[in-house]
């Protein structure tokens, strides 16, 4: 099957280097200290934050640093008519670690000793790129409830089609099954936070796949800073500021 055809068009009408088109909007659960809705392209994410608070379970304590713990769903209508794993399977915990892993490694844990900060994402609609999505999600959540962060992490995919690098895979050019990689990254501290790779690449295809999904990242960083701006001034506006 071709993806990309003679004129360099994806089946979807994007560039090679094209990204998916990003939607979000902060506050989308009203009791939570912060929340949001992240898109990307037909995938469509949710992620709510509750914390700091009192950690639940003693034993779980850490006396210099707070409790990061994550939890990863998926909608039952989110995948349409494809079959969808019950919650609790390995692919969700799998996620869900990788979730915790990259938001420990951008949020300023030491300041909020003793405590613990709970991350909900779910999947509204499945269409590709639904790890990188949650990532993004959790990162304006973070940013929404206030936890002080290192960095905005940023994540996003990038596969090899067709002898071409391809940014930010739909579900129809993941399902491929050629090699994609997926990135987590802090973009001012210019530090990669995940990288996970099916298939294997030859070095030199590798790095330029990478790179690609790095400057993804970047731009998902710049989404991210503009929608906190917006909705700072809208704040400002109602405040009379």
């Amino acid at each position: 099957m071709e993806f990309v055809s003679p004129e360099g068009l994806r089946l979807d009408g994007r560039r090679p280097t094209e990204m998916r088109q990003l939607r979000a909007a902060i506050g989308a659960v009203s009791k939570a200290d912060g929340s949001a809705v992240f898109e990307m392209g037909n995938t469509k994410v949710i992620a709510a934050v509750y914390g700091p608070r009192e950690v639940e379970n003693k034993a779980e304590l850490i006396n210099d640093q707070a409790l990061v713990r994550c939890e990863y769903t998926m909608a039952n209508f989110s995948t349409g008519d494809r079959v969808r794993k019950p919650k609790g399977d390995r692919r969700s915990t799998e996620i869900s670690l990788v979730i915790r892993q990259t938001m420990e490694a951008c949020i300023m844990t030491h300041l909020m000793p003793r405590s613990q900060i709970d991350i909900f994402v779910q999947v509204l609609q499945a269409d590709g790129g639904t790890r990188s999505a949650c990532i993004n999600a959790a990162t304006l959540a973070l940013a929404d409830a206030g936890i002080p962060m290192r960095d905005l992490v940023t994540s996003c995919s990038a596969g090899y089609l067709n002898s071409t690098p391809l940014l930010d895979l739909n579900y129809v050019e993941d399902s491929a099954g050629g090699p994609d990689v997926t990135v987590g990254f802090l973009p001012k501290l210019d530090k990669v936070t995940l990288l996970q790779m099916d298939s294997k690449l030859s070095m030199d295809i590798f790095q330029s796949v990478m790179q690609l999904a790095i400057e993804g990242c970047k731009a998902i960083a710049n989404y991210i800073r503009e929608v906190l701006h917006e909705n700072t001034k809208q704040l400002e506006y109602r405040r009379g500021v």
